[in-house]
């Protein structure tokens, strides 16, 4: 018996864990829509805005790692860890291309890698929901 206590109370744990996880992936993915909102603020509205943009993701681009080292020490399925990984990837090619100077324009890759970054955000999220949420996942296979 104590075995079944001691194996819910690991189980309830990484439970907890995980939720916290997907409260992180969510703020994550938040910044990362703030990131989209404030370039088009800069461009279309108010130069000003571009501050806030480089503040932001000075601010949250942390959360990558904090992300990516939790994936490995929490139980995750491969592809929860595939998209936490890709999350530091990404952020670096969007350095890498907007602050190194090459003989080609890589600049003209930082939206799309931005798009890329959101994209991997936004399906860690819902991955991660599914994992929290197994019976959720259980009736979409049933239905598809």
């Amino acid at each position: 018996m104590t075995v079944s206590s001691s194996f819910d109370g690991v189980q309830a744990s990484q439970r907890q864990s995980q939720k916290f996880f997907y409260i992180l992936a969510v703020l994550f993915n938040l910044c990362a829509i703030a990131q989209v909102l404030t370039v088009g603020l800069a461009y279309f509205y108010n130069p000003e805005w571009w501050n806030a943009h480089v503040w932001l993701v000075r601010g949250y681009s942390g959360l990558s790692l904090i992300l990516l080292v939790w994936a490995y020490w929490i139980p995750f399925s491969p592809q929860v860890r595939r998209l936490a990984v890709s999350l530091p990837i990404l952020l670096g090619l969007q350095f890498l291309t907007i602050h190194l100077k090459f003989p080609l324009p890589l600049g003209v890759l930082h939206p799309l890698i931005g798009f890329a970054l959101f994209s991997a955000s936004t399906n860690l999220v819902h991955r991660v929901w599914r994992t929290l949420n197994p019976s959720l996942e259980e009736a979409l296979e049933r239905q598809g």
